[in-house]
């Protein structure tokens, strides 16, 4: 039996994981294979806990990162777990590996200040304006990934509700709330600036979010467009459309949200993915500090 295959396929159909998550599994196994062979013993259904110290040596002689080196010992920890579940092993290996992550770095975000410039920038009621504006309150106001954003249709719409259908990681389905700034941009934009681009090349989709030729906009072509925007406006940071799913996080909790809330609208399996955002902004650990400490 070809169980790294079998393993694979249970990521993608019963665990629903993405062609890309798949690879990494599969990169992962690859390099542990290679060591295997290399170490004289290619058959990984006869590892015992010496050879995972052994492998945790090998990893750090190659030069790999910490977080990289935790995150193949957890692929690896999952692909001994499945081959436990199936009765092929009695003992999974890498249950007792566990190794502490360097402390993660703060997601960059933006200010309050920072998204009223970002605003300002795509004013305007050129098509692609309003395109612009509605592609921004729908990244920073409801907090989606650029892959969510891009494969939005207009049936993923709830108007009535105030809520977007929203197909995540793994196909997983979330609604996720959309503001009053966003119902208003949208609804400008489908129904004036949407029509003048689809009509340009007789396109009948039903996707959202279109470039200037009427075919659907890209993830790739989502990044392209915010590059444009932070050039028009005053600021001068960098921007990745995760800048603005960070910001929505970081001011759902500066303004009172509670972390389950914030991790259920991100769409998260896991609480711990959401608590790199348990963070305050310079201006709320001021406005804290000034209120709560007697000498402030």
């Amino acid at each position: 039996m070809d169980w790294p295959s079998e393993f694979y396929r249970y990521l993608e159909v019963e665990r629903g994981y993405s062609e890309k998550t798949v690879a990494a599994y599969r990169g992962d196994f690859s390099v542990f294979q290679t060591f295997l062979n290399d170490s004289g013993n290619g058959n990984y259904l006869e590892l015992d806990h010496r050879d995972v110290r052994v492998y945790l040596a090998y990893l750090n002689e190659q030069g790999y990162s910490r977080n990289t080196i935790s995150r193949k010992i957890a692929s690896l920890r999952a692909f001994y777990q499945f081959l436990l579940r199936e009765e092929v092993i009695a003992e999974n290996p890498f249950t007792y590996v566990h190794l502490k992550k360097k402390n993660q770095k703060l997601p960059r975000f933006f200010y309050e200040k920072e998204m009223a410039a970002l605003f300002e920038a795509v004013a305007g009621e050129e098509p692609l304006q309003q395109r612009n504006r509605g592609l921004l309150e729908i990244l920073y106001g409801s907090g989606l990934r650029v892959s969510e954003c891009a494969n939005l249709k207009l049936g993923d719409i709830d108007w009535s509700g105030g809520v977007l259908l929203v197909l995540g990681k793994g196909n997983k389905e979330r609604y996720v709330p959309f503001s009053e700034h966003a119902r208003g941009a949208l609804q400008e934009y489908l129904a004036e600036g949407r029509q003048t681009l689809m009509a340009k090349k007789k396109q009948t989709h039903s996707f959202i979010f279109v470039n200037n030729q009427g075919n659907p906009l890209t993830s790739r072509g989502i990044r392209y467009i915010l590059d444009q925007v932070i050039k028009k406006s005053s600021l001068d940071s960098q921007i990745h459309p995760h800048m603005l799913r960070h910001t929505f996080a970081t001011h759902l909790l500066n303004n009172g949200a509670d972390m389950r809330t914030v991790q259920e609208l991100l769409g998260h399996v896991n609480l711990s993915s959401t608590q790199i955002y348990a963070h305050v902004t310079k201006e709320s650990l001021q406005k804290n500090y000034r209120h709560f400490h007697p000498r402030a």
